[in-house]
């Protein structure tokens, strides 16, 4: 009774499809870290490999790791929204099937939230590994740091970066706060930098200057795949992204969400809602705004013209 009662300080959430080729490695140096406090929760996205074979075996040795699996595959970011769901730590980390961590990173993470109780989010140095777990490159920048809650937006909600922090330890009543406001992660393509950027609303982010994730870069990683924002509707969005989509309007509509809810001042939430103006000018994103436009019109037209034809034959 008194196992099924704790409530771990630490809730770390692995949503994986097909994810068989790096899965085990990524379970082992989550189960291996010094800070053992903690649960793992994966959602199997209906994979349909030995991704549920290997989860079971981990689920029936290790008491820490709960699996569940989708009936359907629900699209990657609502299945990492789901495993947040499913959480009852103190503090939680999303995982990736296809990363490592080092043994000491809960311990660190932990440790600098506690120390530093204004922070929201704490990550550190980011290794980038190729598919064969070789180093080839390093993140040390630090971002979202500010005291002043505009300029940390500025700073994560930026396209200089890949959202790797996404992998750090967060405050899970902050996360509880944005997914009752404006929903956690989105079914489009960049719904990870939209919530980095409604977290450093919130508190400003830590760096631990130490090199304990391991970001691994291959060939089959999603990014890879689907090549460009609507292709990777496909990964990110329920139905596989067949149905109409409109990747550039839903990240401007929620990240205007996120700042209109965020707990700063009118002033703070002027100044961000400027940064986001200034990016569509400067990365040109009003042209791609008037694509999803046109792209959802050519949907349109095509589907009107099959039914048309439908019926022709129907009628004939």
């Amino acid at each position: 009774m008194a196992a099924e009662l704790h409530r771990p300080t630490v809730s770390v959430g692995l949503p994986v499809y097909n994810g068989e080729r790096y899965l085990e490695e990524s379970i082992d140096s989550i189960l291996a870290q010094t800070y053992t406090d903690f649960e793992l929760i994966i959602s199997d996205n209906a994979s349909t490999d030995r991704t549920e074979c290997i989860c079971r075996r981990y689920a029936a040795a290790d008491a820490r790791v709960r699996y569940y699996r989708n009936e359907r595959n629900i699209g990657g970011y609502p299945n990492h929204s789901r495993v947040f769901s499913l959480a009852r730590g103190r503090y939680f980390r999303f995982a990736a099937h296809d990363d490592v961590c080092d043994r000491q990173l809960l311990a660190r993470c932990v440790e600098a939230l506690e120390l530093h109780p204004e922070a929201v989010l704490s990550y550190p140095i980011i290794v980038q590994i190729d598919e064969n777990g070789q180093p080839i490159g390093e993140v040390r920048e630090q971002r979202g740091t500010s005291p002043e809650a505009h300029m940390r937006f500025r700073n994560v909600a930026v396209w200089d970066h890949d959202c790797a922090m996404i992998y750090g330890l967060i405050r899970a009543n902050v996360l509880v706060d944005i997914e009752a406001k404006t929903g956690l992660m989105l079914p489009y393509s960049t719904s990870d930098r939209t919530l980095l950027g409604q977290l450093s609303l919130y508190g400003r982010f830590c760096q631990i200057e130490q090199p304990l994730f391991y970001k691994r870069y291959h060939p089959e990683m999603s990014i890879r795949v689907y090549s460009g924002w609507r292709n990777l509707m496909a990964w990110s969005s329920p139905g596989g992204g067949q149905n109409m989509a409109f990747p550039y309007w839903q990240e401007l509509l929620h990240q205007l969400r996120a700042v209109n809810t965020a707990p700063v001042s009118m002033g703070e939430r002027w100044r961000c809602y400027v940064h986001i103006l200034q990016s569509l000018r400067r990365h040109r994103r009003w042209g791609r705004l008037l694509k999803d436009l046109y792209c959802a019109g050519l949907l349109l037209l095509q589907s009107a013209t099959h039914r048309r034809m439908h019926e022709q034959i129907t009628a004939d």
